[in-house]
Protein backbone atom coordinates (compact mmCIF):
# COMPACT_ATOMS: atom_id res chain seq x y z
CA UNK A 1 0.00 0.00 0.00
CA UNK A 2 1.23 3.47 -0.86
CA UNK A 3 0.42 6.69 0.97
CA UNK A 4 -0.47 9.69 -1.19
CA UNK A 5 -1.90 13.16 -0.58
CA UNK A 6 -5.35 11.90 0.24
CA UNK A 7 -5.30 8.48 -1.30
CA UNK A 8 -4.75 4.87 -0.47
CA UNK A 9 -3.44 2.55 -3.15
CA UNK A 10 -3.73 -1.11 -2.25
CA UNK A 11 -2.28 -3.93 -4.31
CA UNK A 12 -3.45 -7.52 -4.06
CA UNK A 13 -0.48 -9.80 -4.59
CA UNK A 14 -0.12 -13.42 -3.53
CA UNK A 15 2.43 -13.56 -0.67
CA UNK A 16 5.68 -15.42 -0.99
CA UNK A 17 6.05 -19.05 0.12
CA UNK A 18 7.47 -18.32 3.58
CA UNK A 19 4.81 -15.92 4.90
CA UNK A 20 3.18 -17.23 8.08
CA UNK A 21 0.49 -14.64 8.71
CA UNK A 22 1.92 -13.96 12.19
CA UNK A 23 4.02 -10.96 11.22
CA UNK A 24 3.18 -7.44 12.29
CA UNK A 25 2.37 -4.79 9.70
CA UNK A 26 5.62 -3.85 7.99
CA UNK A 27 6.02 -0.08 7.50
CA UNK A 28 8.59 1.12 4.98
CA UNK A 29 9.80 4.68 5.43
CA UNK A 30 12.83 6.95 4.87
CA UNK A 31 13.13 10.46 6.31
CA UNK A 32 14.94 11.63 3.16
CA UNK A 33 11.51 11.95 1.54
CA UNK A 34 10.88 14.99 3.74
CA UNK A 35 13.37 16.93 1.58
CA UNK A 36 10.82 17.40 -1.19
CA UNK A 37 9.57 20.99 -1.07
CA UNK A 38 6.47 21.34 -3.24
CA UNK A 39 6.41 25.14 -2.81
CA UNK A 40 3.98 27.54 -1.21
CA UNK A 41 1.68 30.36 -2.24
CA UNK A 42 -1.97 30.45 -3.23
CA UNK A 43 -3.41 26.96 -2.66
CA UNK A 44 -1.50 24.39 -4.65
CA UNK A 45 0.32 27.00 -6.74
CA UNK A 46 3.72 28.58 -6.23
CA UNK A 47 2.27 32.07 -6.56
CA UNK A 48 2.60 35.06 -4.21
CA UNK A 49 -0.18 37.56 -5.00
CA UNK A 50 1.60 40.19 -2.91
CA UNK A 51 -1.14 40.84 -0.35
CA UNK A 52 -0.96 37.80 1.96
CA UNK A 53 0.90 37.79 5.27
CA UNK A 54 1.20 34.00 5.24
CA UNK A 55 1.39 31.88 2.09
CA UNK A 56 -0.35 28.52 2.02
CA UNK A 57 1.75 25.40 2.26
CA UNK A 58 1.38 23.18 -0.76
CA UNK A 59 -1.22 20.46 0.00
CA UNK A 60 1.49 17.82 -0.40
CA UNK A 61 3.92 19.05 2.25
CA UNK A 62 6.41 17.40 4.60
CA UNK A 63 4.57 18.28 7.81
CA UNK A 64 1.55 16.14 7.01
CA UNK A 65 3.83 13.12 6.59
CA UNK A 66 5.76 13.97 9.76
CA UNK A 67 2.43 13.71 11.56
CA UNK A 68 1.67 10.38 9.91
CA UNK A 69 5.02 9.04 11.09
CA UNK A 70 4.46 10.28 14.64
CA UNK A 71 0.95 8.79 14.77
CA UNK A 72 2.25 5.42 13.67
CA UNK A 73 5.25 5.49 16.01
CA UNK A 74 3.44 6.77 19.12
CA UNK A 75 -0.24 6.13 18.45
CA UNK A 76 -2.51 3.25 19.48
CA UNK A 77 -1.33 0.79 16.82
CA UNK A 78 2.40 1.39 17.34
CA UNK A 79 2.94 -1.99 18.99
CA UNK A 80 1.59 -3.79 15.92
CA UNK A 81 4.10 -2.23 13.52
CA UNK A 82 7.58 -3.18 12.46
CA UNK A 83 9.68 -0.54 10.71
CA UNK A 84 11.97 -0.92 7.71
CA UNK A 85 14.16 1.63 6.00
CA UNK A 86 13.49 2.52 2.38
CA UNK A 87 16.04 3.15 -0.35
CA UNK A 88 16.23 4.95 -3.73
CA UNK A 89 15.03 3.29 -6.90
CA UNK A 90 17.56 2.63 -9.61
CA UNK A 91 17.34 3.46 -13.31
CA UNK A 92 16.35 -0.03 -14.42
CA UNK A 93 13.47 -0.06 -11.94
CA UNK A 94 12.20 3.32 -13.15
CA UNK A 95 12.28 2.17 -16.76
CA UNK A 96 10.03 -0.79 -15.99
CA UNK A 97 7.09 1.65 -15.95
CA UNK A 98 8.32 5.01 -17.27
CA UNK A 99 9.77 5.97 -20.65
CA UNK A 100 13.47 6.81 -20.91
CA UNK A 101 12.60 10.21 -22.41
CA UNK A 102 10.43 11.13 -19.43
CA UNK A 103 13.05 10.07 -16.88
CA UNK A 104 15.62 12.16 -18.72
CA UNK A 105 13.23 15.13 -18.57
CA UNK A 106 13.08 14.80 -14.79
CA UNK A 107 16.85 14.39 -14.50
CA UNK A 108 17.38 17.57 -16.52
CA UNK A 109 14.76 19.44 -14.49
CA UNK A 110 16.58 18.43 -11.32
CA UNK A 111 19.88 19.63 -12.78
CA UNK A 112 18.35 23.03 -13.51
CA UNK A 113 17.58 23.54 -9.81
CA UNK A 114 13.82 24.08 -9.92
CA UNK A 115 11.07 23.66 -12.47
CA UNK A 116 7.29 23.62 -12.73
CA UNK A 117 6.64 20.25 -14.35
CA UNK A 118 2.91 20.72 -14.76
CA UNK A 119 0.12 22.62 -13.00
CA UNK A 120 0.65 22.55 -9.20
CA UNK A 121 3.58 20.12 -9.54
CA UNK A 122 7.03 21.55 -8.81
CA UNK A 123 10.40 19.83 -8.89
CA UNK A 124 12.57 21.81 -6.47
CA UNK A 125 16.02 21.08 -4.99
CA UNK A 126 15.67 17.86 -3.01
CA UNK A 127 12.54 16.74 -4.87
CA UNK A 128 14.21 14.28 -7.24
CA UNK A 129 16.10 12.46 -4.49
CA UNK A 130 12.86 12.27 -2.50
CA UNK A 131 11.00 10.90 -5.53
CA UNK A 132 13.65 8.21 -6.02
CA UNK A 133 13.30 7.28 -2.34
CA UNK A 134 9.50 7.13 -2.63
CA UNK A 135 9.76 4.80 -5.62
CA UNK A 136 12.44 2.58 -4.11
CA UNK A 137 10.73 2.42 -0.73
CA UNK A 138 7.49 1.25 -2.36
CA UNK A 139 9.42 -1.35 -4.34
CA UNK A 140 11.05 -2.55 -1.10
CA UNK A 141 7.62 -2.91 0.49
CA UNK A 142 6.28 -5.13 -2.29
CA UNK A 143 9.52 -7.14 -2.37
CA UNK A 144 9.05 -7.80 1.35
CA UNK A 145 5.81 -9.60 0.46
CA UNK A 146 7.11 -11.30 -2.68
CA UNK A 147 10.08 -12.72 -0.77
CA UNK A 148 7.75 -14.28 1.80
CA UNK A 149 8.59 -12.05 4.77
CA UNK A 150 4.98 -10.99 5.36
CA UNK A 151 1.49 -10.73 3.91
CA UNK A 152 0.95 -6.98 4.16
CA UNK A 153 3.22 -3.96 3.94
CA UNK A 154 2.67 -0.21 4.01
CA UNK A 155 4.86 2.17 2.03
CA UNK A 156 4.69 5.55 3.74
CA UNK A 157 6.03 7.68 0.90
CA UNK A 158 6.09 11.10 -0.69
CA UNK A 159 5.98 12.52 -3.33
CA UNK A 160 2.88 10.47 -4.18
CA UNK A 161 2.64 8.57 -7.44
CA UNK A 162 -0.77 7.50 -8.71
CA UNK A 163 -1.22 10.38 -11.19
CA UNK A 164 2.22 9.95 -12.80
CA UNK A 165 1.81 8.33 -16.21
CA UNK A 166 4.52 6.46 -18.12
CA UNK A 167 5.59 9.61 -19.98
CA UNK A 168 4.41 12.57 -17.90
CA UNK A 169 3.97 13.99 -14.41
CA UNK A 170 0.60 14.98 -13.04
CA UNK A 171 -1.16 15.97 -9.83
CA UNK A 172 1.87 16.38 -7.50
CA UNK A 173 3.29 13.05 -8.78
CA UNK A 174 6.59 12.43 -10.60
CA UNK A 175 7.12 8.66 -10.42
CA UNK A 176 4.32 6.12 -10.20
CA UNK A 177 5.32 4.27 -7.04
CA UNK A 178 2.42 1.80 -7.21
CA UNK A 179 2.99 1.12 -10.90
CA UNK A 180 6.65 0.29 -10.26
CA UNK A 181 5.65 -2.12 -7.50
CA UNK A 182 3.13 -3.82 -9.79
CA UNK A 183 5.78 -4.24 -12.48
CA UNK A 184 8.09 -5.92 -9.97
CA UNK A 185 5.31 -8.30 -8.96
CA UNK A 186 4.70 -9.23 -12.60
CA UNK A 187 8.39 -9.56 -13.35
CA UNK A 188 8.71 -11.83 -10.31
CA UNK A 189 6.28 -14.31 -11.78
CA UNK A 190 2.92 -13.19 -10.45
CA UNK A 191 0.40 -13.64 -13.27
CA UNK A 192 -2.31 -11.31 -11.95
CA UNK A 193 -2.24 -8.17 -9.80
CA UNK A 194 -5.15 -6.01 -8.62
CA UNK A 195 -4.82 -2.34 -7.69
CA UNK A 196 -7.53 -0.57 -5.68
CA UNK A 197 -7.12 3.22 -5.61
CA UNK A 198 -9.31 5.26 -3.24
CA UNK A 199 -8.91 9.01 -3.59
CA UNK A 200 -10.86 12.16 -4.38
CA UNK A 201 -9.21 12.01 -7.83
CA UNK A 202 -8.96 9.26 -10.43
CA UNK A 203 -5.79 7.16 -10.18
CA UNK A 204 -5.18 7.89 -13.84
CA UNK A 205 -1.45 7.27 -14.00
CA UNK A 206 -1.62 3.72 -12.73
CA UNK A 207 -4.59 2.99 -14.98
CA UNK A 208 -2.77 4.45 -18.00
CA UNK A 209 0.28 2.29 -17.36
CA UNK A 210 -1.73 -0.93 -17.51
CA UNK A 211 -4.55 0.13 -19.83
CA UNK A 212 -3.69 -2.43 -22.52
CA UNK A 213 -3.01 -5.51 -20.39
CA UNK A 214 -5.17 -8.18 -18.81
CA UNK A 215 -2.53 -8.95 -16.18
CA UNK A 216 -3.49 -6.00 -13.98
CA UNK A 217 -6.96 -5.07 -12.81
CA UNK A 218 -7.04 -1.37 -11.89
CA UNK A 219 -9.97 -0.12 -9.82
CA UNK A 220 -10.37 3.55 -8.90
CA UNK A 221 -12.97 5.09 -6.60
CA UNK A 222 -13.07 8.89 -6.91
CA UNK A 223 -15.34 11.87 -7.30
CA UNK A 224 -16.73 12.67 -10.73
CA UNK A 225 -14.33 15.36 -11.96
CA UNK A 226 -13.42 14.70 -15.59
CA UNK A 227 -10.16 15.74 -17.25
CA UNK A 228 -8.41 18.72 -15.68
CA UNK A 229 -5.97 19.61 -18.43
CA UNK A 230 -3.12 18.47 -20.67
CA UNK A 231 -1.39 16.54 -17.89
CA UNK A 232 -4.59 14.63 -17.05
CA UNK A 233 -6.37 13.72 -20.33
CA UNK A 234 -8.26 10.83 -18.74
CA UNK A 235 -11.81 11.51 -17.55
CA UNK A 236 -12.21 8.86 -14.87
CA UNK A 237 -15.67 8.02 -16.19
CA UNK A 238 -17.13 4.54 -16.38
CA UNK A 239 -16.56 4.23 -20.14
CA UNK A 240 -12.77 4.11 -19.69
CA UNK A 241 -12.54 0.34 -19.42
CA UNK A 242 -9.17 -0.42 -21.01
CA UNK A 243 -8.15 -1.15 -24.58
CA UNK A 244 -7.02 -4.19 -26.56
CA UNK A 245 -6.24 -7.07 -24.20
CA UNK A 246 -7.01 -4.69 -21.35
CA UNK A 247 -10.70 -4.22 -22.17
CA UNK A 248 -12.62 -4.80 -18.96
CA UNK A 249 -9.55 -4.54 -16.76
CA UNK A 250 -9.94 -0.86 -15.81
CA UNK A 251 -12.89 -0.15 -13.55
CA UNK A 252 -13.75 3.45 -12.69
CA UNK A 253 -16.25 4.17 -9.93
CA UNK A 254 -16.96 7.93 -9.89
CA UNK A 255 -18.99 8.88 -6.81
CA UNK A 256 -21.01 12.03 -6.05
CA UNK A 257 -19.04 14.74 -4.27
CA UNK A 258 -19.15 14.33 -0.51
CA UNK A 259 -20.08 10.65 -0.61
CA UNK A 260 -17.79 9.57 2.20
CA UNK A 261 -18.14 6.17 3.85
CA UNK A 262 -21.91 6.18 3.37
CA UNK A 263 -21.48 6.32 -0.40
CA UNK A 264 -19.10 3.35 -0.37
CA UNK A 265 -21.47 1.32 1.83
CA UNK A 266 -24.42 2.10 -0.47
CA UNK A 267 -22.36 1.08 -3.48
CA UNK A 268 -21.48 -2.24 -1.84
CA UNK A 269 -25.11 -2.86 -0.88
CA UNK A 270 -26.22 -2.33 -4.49
CA UNK A 271 -23.44 -4.41 -6.02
Amino acid sequence: MESSVSSSVAMAVEPGPHATGEEMLAVFWHEGMLAHDAGCGVYGRDIDPGFLDVLDQHPENADRVRNMVSILRRGPIARFLSWYSGRPANAAELLSFHSAEYIEELVQANASGAKKICECTFLNPGSWDAALLAAGTTISAIKHILDGHGKIAYALVRPPGHHAQPDRADGYCFLNNAGLAVKLALDSGRRKVAVVDIDVHYGNGTAEGFYHTDSVLTISLHMKHGSWGPSHPQSGLVDEIGEGRGVGYNLNIPLPNGSGDAGLILMEDNA
